[in-house]
């Protein structure tokens, strides 16, 4: 095989220019395709395409390294041109075989149905290819194989194109009996991409057997299926897939073979068969040899009839002398050593000679079917050809024999069924051309006719009018090869590649006569083709080419931004490189606000807009993970103070040069995240996407260390914390067993109740102390009347969200530090405000108390109790309080750190409201008396109220203050109970209102049974 190389002809393929400018992801595909040029180099390839129906007959494997591998078993007809084709260095061996095997269960032969074909004999594949692999020359590589029930094909490849072939597909198409749905005949296909260029198709068919008009019909209908209905996986060159699947048409060679049942119209069969047994036997010409000899099979090439008369025979005594290589008579004159030679003196050509087999072989094949139809473009119209048949027919012969026609009872004529035909591209778009320009042309005419211009029509291409009458008789011709009707116009015998511009040239078309294990006799082509395929060396170059000069074009045209970390606060750490950009915030503690702001820039060359991607929205309550705990904003440069009125859109776009500052905010505040983060089943590790439209993402790691937090946990593990809170706590234990998560119940309690539920009533009940002491001093200092201040959020009087946020987190920073919380707050700062701070943080610490204080199962088991206090609501006689109270202790005792722990609680409340809303004991005395008195009238506690109203009595006076003082109490503590009955409590979850509202009753009348003071 010739695989050399030589610089693409001027004609070869090439793309339109690309535009770098609009690159999309196909770019640089398509601008290294434009430049392919510069990379392709024409190369040649020897392809030998062989076809044989075997008939399903044993030992046809046997013959195969004979006669498709080795050349041999030729027909004395074809000597001369297998004497001069070169078997080996063959590129690709394609071999195409139909009835391999016998079909009898429906299985074979219905590849269609769902179970259709699931035992294929791979048996009799294995044989074939078993076979083909030791009859070719040794390296030679399997490229692709597809059957279809008795059809076989068979792609080998030498060592040297192996590597070069890429994008193999194989298909089959039934066009058996059933409209097709039967695979005894159809096709099987594969299509090859050799060089990552040139696609190769070869279509291996068995059509329709019979010789009436109709089998002719159905063949062709066979032909048309076999050309729509296969499709092949679509080509993928450079990481590009092309977007549709590939169909016959779109490849640069095609090579179709196989049996195709032509057979020979309106000829008597055994005149056929006795013309041509005369041929072999040598009886049609007594001067020619017996083509059945040995002698023959091995001769020098075709027989032809010497017409030499003698006239110029030498004899002993003539002298001979040799002029520069040529032997001459010595007594001839110099002018007679110039003369030409007679005509006489050469062999003719067989077709010129009447007495030859293939002047027969001419006369027979006018009647071939397949030709015929291809000249009246019925079938293989478009740009197929065939090589000149100077065989014998291939079929139909005696099993066993070499030149003994059918001598069955059928007595078949014999007829050219096995066929190779090939194309090229060019031969399909020159085709196509011409169809478009007879179609052009037709529409011309019958345009002209109708305008009355049909004579101006037909003279306005004709440059000289032809009359024989006047003329002559120096008229062409058609004579020559015997059959007029089909001479001329649409040569199916193609000419060499160089005569026709094709890139396709046919060495050999022959029949292997001797092959005698089939009735059919095999049928093989050499063809040399030059093809175009790709210099790896020279594509990388190009390709590197073609990616730096796309990287250049992109980066000028695309937006570019630069991003710069600017400030931090102290606890975050900056970590950039000029090509990446980290944030760590370092120790991220509960609502503490880390600020980080980057300056972004434009230095590109064109406006960039772009936003932080957005995480999409997640369920918390699923215990996801993903939980915002970054926030980012654009803001002007110089209002990067937080200005409400600087802060921009959540997409930006800058122009060349321009500036925008990003801030980003991390701050953690939902508390399923936070137990998460407690338990180590969370990290605080986020990347932030900035989207340059047009441009290239920027991201930016962001982390954070968490630190321990009392929030979130549960009663058992804060009972376990040693003295100096948590941080310290989890600090020492991460000193013994790694980072702190849940607090091991093998640590021993220390108290007896969490400290921080200690610590925050305690400051309770000291800001309550203070803010009545700052009532009575200050003029200006005024306690709320609000019945749940200061722990109903919408009774606040110190409204800026941002210091409240601010104050929350230090007084959550010194629970976790075991420090006094009151000296987070300035000296300044009024005792109310400090109350409503602490009193958020008391909320938010019982709220995020894993499990509660009266727990779940606690819930449950007072809940059977069925507790008067709880169903009927708190009563006013104290004695049933009392009873109520203790029997809910005594369930509690059980678990003692909850025990104390809703004493702590409870407690502090009564106190809270005692102090808030005070009744004095001489309070209690006027009501007393005023009661007595309304007794004694017969009066309820109604006309107890309106006695009250309507007299002005120093005793009434009193009673009455009393009255408003207790109305006060009373809704304090229901005010207080409404806020934590669901707070201090875990109740079962409850899906219906109705019974939700029930247990929220129930669970605030349990925490105003034990705020009530007792003797109001």
């Amino acid at each position: 095989m010739d695989t050399s190389e030589s610089p693409p002809p001027a004609n070869s393929a090439s793309s339109d220019p690309v535009d770098l400018a609009s690159a999309n992801p196909h770019s640089l595909h398509r601008a290294i395709q434009a430049r392919r040029s510069e990379y392709v180099r024409r190369r040649r390839i020897r392809v030998k395409v062989g076809t044989w129906n075997v008939a399903a007959c044993t030992g046809t494997d046997k013959d195969l390294a004979r006669w498709f591998v080795d050349g041999e078993g030729l027909d004395s007809t074809n000597k001369a041109a297998a004497a001069n084709a070169d078997h080996n260095n063959i590129g690709l061996y394609v071999l195409g075989l139909q009835e391999i095997n016998t079909l009898t269960a429906p299985a074979q032969y219905l590849p269609n149905l769902p179970w259709g074909y699931s035992f294929k004999d791979t048996v009799v594949e294995e044989k074939w290819k078993a076979a083909l692999e030791a009859a070719l020359p040794k390296g030679y590589k399997f490229v692709a194989e597809e059957r279809l029930a008795g059809l076989l094909l068979l792609v080998y490849a030498s060592p040297e194109v192996h590597p070069l072939v890429g994008n193999v597909s194989t298909t089959t198409v039934s066009a058996g009996a059933v409209g097709g749905y039967i695979g005894n005949k159809g096709a099987v296909c594969c299509r090859i991409l050799l060089g990552e260029v040139t696609s190769l198709l070869f279509v291996n068919c068995h059509l329709a057997s019979g010789v009436e008009k109709s089998y002719i019909a159905h063949r062709i209908w066979q032909v048309q299926q076999i050309q729509t209905y296969a499709r092949f996986e679509p080509i993928t060159v450079g990481g590009v897939e092309e977007d549709e699947r590939g169909k016959i048409g779109d490849e640069d060679f095609a090579f179709w073979f196989g049996d195709l049942n032509s057979r020979l119209d309106h000829l008597p069969g055994d005149e056929i068969r006795r013309l041509l047994t005369l041929h072999v036997r040598g009886e049609y010409d007594p001067s020619k040899k017996d083509l059945r000899s040995e002698d023959s099979l091995e001769g020098s090439g075709v027989v032809v009839q010497d017409s030499s008369d003698g006239k110029n025979d030498k004899t002993e005594d003539q002298p001979v002398v040799k002029k520069g290589g040529e032997t001459v008579d010595e007594e001839a004159d110099d002018d007679s050593i110039n003369h030409l030679p007679d005509p006489d003196e050469f062999p003719l050509d067989p077709s010129d000679d009447p007495a030859s087999l293939q002047t027969t072989i001419d006369s027979l094949l006018p009647h071939d079917q397949l030709r015929r139809l291809m000249k009246t473009r019925e079938v293989f119209q478009d740009g197929w050809r065939e090589g000149p048949i100077t065989f014998l027919p291939s079929y139909k012969y005696d099993v066993g024999s070499v030149y003994l026609f059918d001598s069955s009872e059928k007595r078949r004529p014999p007829s050219w069924c096995d066929r190779i035909l090939y194309r090229t591209r060019k031969q399909r778009e020159d085709f196509e051309k011409k169809t478009k320009e007879d179609e052009e042309r037709r529409k011309r005419d019958e345009e002209m006719k109708a305008q009355g211009m049909e004579q101006a029509g037909e003279d306005e291409d004709v440059l000289f009018s032809y009359d024989p009458d006047n003329d002559g008789e120096d008229q062409p011709s058609s004579v020559g090869k015997g059959y007029d009707e089909y001479e001329e116009g649409d040569d199916l015998d193609q000419k060499s590649g160089e005569e026709s511009g094709d890139n396709l040239h046919l060495d050999l078309y022959t029949s292997h006569q001797r092959i005698t294990a089939s009735d059919h006799k095999p049928i093989s082509s050499i063809f040399t083709m030059d093809y175009d395929a790709v210099d790896s060396e020279l594509k990388a170059k190009v390709h590197a080419e073609v990616a730096r000069e796309l990287d250049r074009v992109e980066n000028e045209g695309r937006p570019v931004i630069t991003i710069v970390v600017e400030h931090q606060t102290s606890q975050t750490q900056r970590k950039s490189t000029p090509d990446q950009v980290e944030i760590d915030f370092g120790d991220l503690r509960f609502r503490k606000r880390e600020i980080c702001s980057m300056t972004l820039a434009n230095t590109g060359g064109a406006p960039a807009t772009f936003s932080f991607v957005e995480k999409p929205e997640t369920d918390i309550s699923s215990d996801s993970e993903s939980v915002e705990w970054l926030a980012t904003t654009f803001v002007q440069p110089e209002a990067a103070g937080g200005a409400e009125s600087s802060t921009l859109d959540k997409e930006v776009t800058l122009e060349p040069g321009e500036t925008v500052l990003a801030i980003v905010e991390a701050c953690v505040h939902d508390i399923g995240q936070i137990r998460r983060l407690n338990e180590g089943k969370a990290s605080l590790d986020e990347v932030l996407i900035l989207r340059v439209q047009e441009g290239r993402d920027h991201f930016v790691p962001v982390r954070a260390a968490w630190s321990p937090t009392s929030i979130g946990r549960s009663v058992d593990e804060l009972v376990r914390v040693s003295e100096g809170g948590i941080r310290a706590f989890g600090k020492s234990l991460a000193e013994k067993k790694g980072r702190l998560c849940t607090i091991p119940s093998t640590t021993s309690p220390c108290v007896n109740a969490p400290r921080e539920l200690l610590a925050l009533t305690q400051a309770i009940d000291k800001l309550t102390d203070r803010v009545l002491a700052d009532e009575q001093m200050l003029e200006d200092c005024e306690v709320p009347a609000a019945p749940g201040w200061p722990f109903d959020e919408s009774t606040w009087q110190f409204t800026d969200k941002e210091t409240r946020n601010s104050w929350v987190a230090d007084i959550v920073d010194a629970l976790d530090q075991g420090i006094n919380i009151l000296d987070v707050f300035s000296p300044e700062t009024p005792s109310a405000e400090r109350f409503e701070a602490v009193a958020e943080v008391f909320l938010l610490f019982l709220r995020s108390l894993s499990g509660g204080i009266v727990t779940r199962s606690h819930w449950e088991a007072i809940e059977k109790m069925g507790i008067p206090a709880l169903v009927q609501g708190v009563t006013a006689s104290e004695s049933t309080n009392e009873a109520d109270k203790g029997t809910i202790l005594d369930l509690l005792q059980d678990s003692p750190h909850y025990n104390i722990s809703f004493l702590f609680v409870t407690t502090s409340l009564a106190r809270t409201v005692a102090e808030l809303a005070p009744v004095t004991k001489k309070d209690l005395e006027a009501l007393k008396n005023e009661q007595n008195a309304n007794a004694s009238r017969g009066g309820g506690f109604g006309a107890f109220r309106k006695s009250i109203g309507f007299r002005r009595g120093t005793a009434d006076v009193a009673a009455a203050n009393a009255v408003i003082a207790l109305s006060k109490r009373r809704a304090k503590e229901t005010k207080y109970a409404e806020i934590f009955g669901p707070v201090v409590c875990r109740g079962s979850s409850i899906e219906k209102d109705k019974d939700r509202k029930t247990m929220e009753d129930r669970q605030k009348a349990l925490v105003e049974l034990f705020i009530r003071k007792r003797g109001d």
